[in-house]
């Protein structure tokens, strides 16, 4: 597999490398990250050919696209895809002021505003953490309890400026498929961002998102490949499943896939990597980093040639559904 491979979103112009760079890790998800560790990390991803990345106002409340924008905003902007979101709003903008490695995330409070004023504030207000001129996919992010305002108000919002060219694609970020399905039915999105429900241990979007995707010629990205860490761990009693310590059952699971995978003396991460990008509605998958060794294992894991056989005897042992293409 090319994991720099360029592909489409949807009907767009937009492309993106089939591996990208998610921003949440760089807001501090879970270990703070200092702005030269997070500039090594985004060069070195950039210097290993990645050209999509994703961020958002949520992640360390806006500290995560001060981040990106130290770095992306020395590049050629036609040289990268970027991606960030609305609806997840801060009560006011960063603006960097002396010293802009120390970002104070605790004063930057964030709430739900997927109106048409909070949408477009959103955007201004991650162009000047950005420092750049343009987003290139905006996603309405985690409109659960909000899915009447993100359909009737935050989307022809991003219409409006997909029409005049301001954006390239729109799309929603969640970890649930099933009110991405009910987008796709009833509006025109380019893309989905859908975090942890397609992965070696939890495939939710198989049998009814993906098929109206594909139907629609929605593409989508993934998010957490590695369901939150489990899938790149040791499999021991501290990992992770979901943000939360993983139940004994999944660890099981993890680790009679890791047997398999062993058997063909291949890593458990780049089965996990490799798994969804196999869907041909899948253009990109977006694995978070903190530091640029975990950027260059990504890559070289997202490169591994796995054979057809790992797939049908993992398939064979009911350890991933007879219906998911592996091909």
């Amino acid at each position: 597999m090319d994991p720099l491979e360029n592909v489409q979103l949807g009907r767009t112009g937009v492309k993106v490398t089939r591996l990208g760079l998610g921003g949440a890790p760089m807001g501090a998800l879970s270990s703070d990250v200092g702005i030269d560790i997070a500039n090594e990390t985004l060069k070195q991803a950039y210097e290993e050919g990645v050209r999509y990345f994703d961020t958002a106002p949520l992640y360390g409340s806006g500290k995560s696209e001060v981040f990106f924008g130290e770095f992306l905003s020395t590049l050629d902007r036609d040289s990268f895809t970027l991606s960030s979101k609305v609806g997840r709003v801060l009560d006011r903008s960063y603006t960097p002021s002396g010293d802009s490695t120390n970002v104070n995330t605790t004063e930057l409070k964030v709430g739900f505003d997927y109106s048409r004023d909070g949408v477009l504030r959103s955007i201004e207000e991650s162009l000047v953490r950005l420092n750049l001129d343009r987003i290139d996919v905006a996603l309405i992010h985690d409109p659960d309890d909000h899915y009447e305002e993100a359909l009737d108000t935050a989307f022809p919002t991003l219409a409006d400026l997909r029409s005049q060219g301001v954006i390239g694609a729109i799309g929603s970020g969640m970890n649930q498929w099933e009110m991405l399905t009910d987008f796709a039915r009833n509006a025109d999105f380019d893309c989905f961002l859908i975090a942890g429900r397609y992965t070696l241990l939890d495939y939710s979007a198989l049998t009814e998102f993906f098929p109206i995707c594909e139907e629609k010629s929605i593409s989508v990205i993934l998010g957490g490949p590695y369901n939150s860490g489990i899938l790149a761990s040791d499999l021991g009693p501290e990992s992770t499943y979901f943000y939360e310590t993983a139940p004994q059952n999944v660890i099981e699971k993890a680790k009679s896939i890791r047997d398999i995978c062993n058997d063909f003396n291949i890593p458990l991460k780049a089965a996990a990597l490799q798994f969804g990008l196999l869907h041909p509605v899948v253009a990109a998958t977006i694995p978070g980093a903190r530091k640029p060794a975990e950027i260059a294992e990504n890559v070289k894991m997202a490169s591994i040639n796995i054979p057809s056989d790992l797939w049908k005897n993992l398939k064979s042992t009911g350890l991933l559904p007879e219906q998911a293409p592996t091909d």
